[in-house]
Parts: C-alpha cells; sequence; structure tokens
C-alpha cells in the first residue's frame, strides 16, 4: 500500500502533456492555452481620449487663454483633419485618438459652447488629463499570458484585443468512463429496494465537463466477469480510463484480476488515505491510463479531485493540483493512521469549518462543500487555526 505522497509521485511520473492543436477563439472558452501571448502593438495604441470634452494645448490654458475656437470634431476610429493651433481646440469623444499637440482634455461638463466657439472652466489641470496615454496598458511584445493558462471570459477578450483568431491550446484527451455493479442502475429505471441509483457516472461526466472533455465512452457493466472484460477491452483504446467500482477485495471486485488479464500494468493499488484506499492506478503497454476508483459517492469525488484532477494538472501543462493553505475554524479528531480528506466549507472569515457526514457513503457529504481539507497521516489532531492543505471543487485554477 502507498501513501498519499507516493502515489503523487506515481501519478506525476505518469503524466505526460497532451498534444497541441489549432482552434479559432470563439471554440477557446475552458480550454488551456498552450502557447506564450505577447502584445501585438502598445496599448492604448494612441493617446485615448478618457472622456467627451475639448482637447487643447497646455500651453495655451497656461497662457491664460479659456475662449477657444472648435476646428474640427474627432470622432473614434477617425484622425483629426486640422492641425491644432494656438487659441483653437477640439471637440473629442470618448474613445477618440488625441492628437500629439493635444495634451489637456477639459471635460464637456466644464465647457460653455457657443456655435464654433467654447468657453473652459477647470479648477485644476495637469499634463495629459483625461488622456490615457500610448502604451501605459502595456508596451509591444510584453508577455501577456504565460501557458498554461486556462482560457476564461476575460481571457478571451484580451485574446481577442491582440488579434489571437487562432490559438494553440492542448488537445482534450479520450476517456471512457466504465461503472460497474449488480445494484446500480440507471436513475430512470424502476428502483428495487436494494439497488442504487447510478449517481457516480453522472459525477465523473460532470467532473470531466468542467475540462471540456467528454467522454469517448460511457457504459455500465454488471459484475458480471466476461462482460466487464469485453467492455474494458473497448475502454481501453482510449487515452485515460476511468473505472468506478468493484476495485476493494470482496467477492464481486474484479476489477483488477480483469485489468491485469488485459495487460494492464497495476502501478499501484490502495493507499494510505480515507476515504478512497482501494484506488488502483495502471498503464498499458501503449500508454492507456487506468484510474481505478472506488464506489462510495465520497470516496468516488475524493479520488477523482485528489488523483485524477493532479493527473490532468499535470497533462494540461501545470505543476499539478492547486491547493490552498487556509486556518481550520475549529478542532478535529481522527483515531487512525491514514491521510484523511474530509469536506469543509469556507466560512465568512475566510477559514475553513467543518462539515457533518455520515462516512464516504454519505450522499449529501459534499453538497455544501466548497472543496476538500486534509489531515496527515502523523496528525491525529487538528486544532483551530491551524494551517491546513485546501483543495477547491469545481476545476479550481490559480
Amino acid at each position: 500500500m502507498k501513501t498519499f505522497e507516493e502515489a503523487i509521485a506515481i501519478i506525476s511520473s505518469i503524466s505526460n502533456p497532451f498534444d497541441v492543436e489549432t482552434i479559432n477563439l470563439e471554440a477557446a472558452n475552458g480550454r488551456i492555452l498552450a502557447e506564450n501571448i505577447h502584445a501585438d502593438r502598445d496599448y492604448p495604441p494612441f493617446n485615448r481620449a478618457a472622456m467627451d470634452g475639448y482637447a487643447i494645448m497646455q500651453s495655451d490654458w497656461e497662457k491664460g487663454i479659456r475662449k477657444y475656437s472648435v476646428i474640427d470634431t474627432i470622432f473614434t476610429g477617425q484622425p483629426a483633419k486640422h492641425p491644432l493651433i494656438s487659441g483653437a481646440c477640439y471637440k473629442i469623444m470618448t474613445g477618440a485618438a488625441t492628437p500629439a499637440l493635444a495634451n489637456l482634455i477639459i471635460r464637456r461638463e466644464d465647457a460653455e459652447e457657443f456655435e464654433d466657439k467654447v468657453v473652459l472652466h477647470a479648477d485644476t489641470i495637469k499634463t495629459y488629463q483625461n488622456i490615457a496615454r500610448q502604451g501605459e496598458d502595456t508596451l509591444t511584445g510584453t508577455l501577456l499570458l504565460s501557458a498554461p493558462t486556462r482560457c476564461t471570459p476575460q481571457i478571451i477578450s484580451l485574446l481577442a484585443t491582440v488579434g489571437k483568431a487562432r490559438l494553440q491550446v492542448y488537445k482534450s484527451p479520450r476517456v471512457a468512463i466504465v461503472t460497474t455493479g449488480d445494484e446500480v442502475v440507471d436513475p430512470a429505471a424502476q428502483l428495487s429496494p436494494f439497488q442504487i441509483r447510478n449517481s457516480n457516472q453522472y459525477l465523473l461526466r460532470s467532473l470531466l465537463e468542467q475540462w471540456k472533455i467528454l467522454p469517448v465512452l460511457c457504459e455500465h457493466v454488471s459484475d458480471d466477469r466476461d462482460k466487464l472484460t469485453a467492455t474494458l477491452t473497448n475502454a481501453l483504446a482510449a487515452d485515460l480510463v476511468i473505472i468506478n467500482g468493484a476495485v476493494s477485495a470482496g467477492d464481486a471486485d474484479h476489477v483488477p484480476a480483469v485489468l491485469k488479464e488485459l495487460g494492464v500494468k497495476t502501478l499501484f493499488h490502495k493507499v494510505s488515505i480515507r476515504p478512497g484506499k482501494p484506488l488502483l492506478v495502471g498503464k498499458t503497454t501503449a500508454g492507456t491510463i487506468v484510474f481505478a476508483l472506488p464506489g462510495n459517492p465520497l470516496s468516488c469525488l475524493t479520488t477523482f479531485t485528489i488523483f485524477v484532477e493532479h493527473y490532468l494538472f499535470r497533462c494540461f501543462g501545470f505543476e499539478g493540483r492547486p491547493f490552498q493553505t487556509i486556518p481550520l475554524l475549529e478542532n478535529r479528531t481522527k483515531k487512525h493512521p491514514l491521510t484523511e480528506f474530509f469536506p469543509v466549507s469556507i466560512g465568512h472569515s475566510g477559514g475553513l469549518g467543518l462539515l457533518s457526514y455520515n462516512g464516504s457513503g454519505d450522499v449529501t457529504a459534499a453538497i455544501n462543500a466548497n472543496g476538500l481539507a486534509m489531515q496527515p497521516a502523523a496528525s491525529a489532531q487538528l486544532h483551530e487555526n491551524d494551517a491546513i492543505n485546501f483543495y477547491p471543487f469545481n476545476n479550481y485554477f490559480k
């Protein structure tokens, strides 16, 4: 049996970067950027009017000139038609390019217009007042985004701004999901008193969807060894196989033996954690990675969050599964020597609050949780204000 740290190290060692593909910007939402992005020009690309008003030469104002001739109106996207001279001004709109000699804008609210003349008032002035200077946001060639980066709506806006109509992202792996169990039925099926609904299949599909991964195969198979063999044979054609259930030591837990028969090398089976101890990770000679997760709901969520996501983060170019170190809001005791992961909520103070639940089979254990916290194997007691590792849910990125 491996320790938590040993299991993470093994998964790190088999995590190779996914291939890269080029996609259109409109398909980039949620994808992982695989190239660095630099500014293609200065931003702003010109001195830009920050508000509607009148652009003048500061030297005129300092000479005491307050009444100006309006020689041009400058709209956004248009150049000035006439050069600026002393005693004249431009009427200018927000976002318009401000000519070089005009180094001061008096806002429209501080002006009195008389046909082609304007009288300006201002309590104070300074050079480039109400003008966004060329390059003050960023300069040509500046590194704006470093890969890997998740393409959020804000980042997509920036990519559009710098002209990245096509961009390089990491390809999504081909993933197969196989759930198991005679007692497990589809949510729409009629239920006997001794059956349960297949919540874990929907959990795993949803967790993968947050990565923009749609499984190429998603099947449920009964605890029949021959049927399991046939299903896993098909599943192993994928890049990544996630199996749920039948991975422990019961008479119907055929997954470890069937994987061995199919040529999957077991890298480890069982980790000294709770929940999720029966976790199995393997690899085929063709490079397919297999995660066999235990069947209880919290165990399935925990092993995906901590181990499968560590693998995905690594393959998408990140160093590993992000976590934060946050204070615990109350004491916690465990009576076993295993590393334990438990659901927590983030309190108003920003600390981690404990949630009540009845073990890894409790279907309500994580519904109010913001993520999982870790109590190390050697720490029988956690105290209020102890800083502990927190693994947020919902595909959290730094």
